[in-house]
């Protein structure tokens, strides 16, 4: 769905994350869509930020910048924290991956390209985490923000509990 600013709209509630499915499909098709989506707004979708996505598509769950530089430097692009801050800057800004605040860590976003105030559902347990949609500004937060006169911007809401897979490990 598009939104009055041209931007697409997520078209689901659902958290993505936690759910099965086929990864290999959801990293490719993650890329092809940052491609397309850097190519129509002339953004430079260089070699070393597309596998920063790529490396941050690959998992579920989110990951420190010097995680990435390590993986980077495996795959040959260099060993250099700015490589990988640069990288994470460009790709953060654009909408493709978010920083998660708690764990000072990025994870690809999962409605790159839409307008979005993100949820996030950490796992205290394997860290892996699942992105949802939120509305503060409809809710108890948007009132007082209303009530102050204050204008929300931007916000990002983390969760810690524990994930589906975990807690079936927990209760076998």
């Amino acid at each position: 769905m598009t939104s009055d600013s041209g931007r697409t709209e997520p078209d689901s509630a659902v958290p993505v994350g936690f759910a099965r499915h086929d990864h290999a499909v959801c990293v490719a098709d993650a890329l092809s869509a940052a491609e397309a989506r850097c190519t129509s707004d002339g953004l430079r979708f260089t070699p070393v930020r597309r596998k920063v996505l790529e490396i941050l598509l690959q998992e579920h769950r989110a990951l420190g910048a010097y995680a990435i530089l390590d993986r980077l430097r495996e795959d040959g692009f260099g060993s250099q924290p700015p490589v990988a801050y640069r990288a994470l800057d460009f790709l953060v800004l654009h909408g493709l991956v978010h920083k998660i605040e708690r764990l000072n860590a990025f994870i690809a976003c999962a409605h790159p390209g839409a307008s979005h105030a993100p949820a996030f559902m950490i796992c205290r347990l394997c860290d892996a985490v699942a992105e949802a949609q939120s509305t503060p500004a409809r809710g108890a937060l948007g009132a007082a923000a209303r009530a102050t006169g204050f204008r929300i911007e931007r916000t990002v809401v983390e969760a810690e509990g524990v994930c589906p897979a975990c807690a079936e490990k927990a209760d076998a």
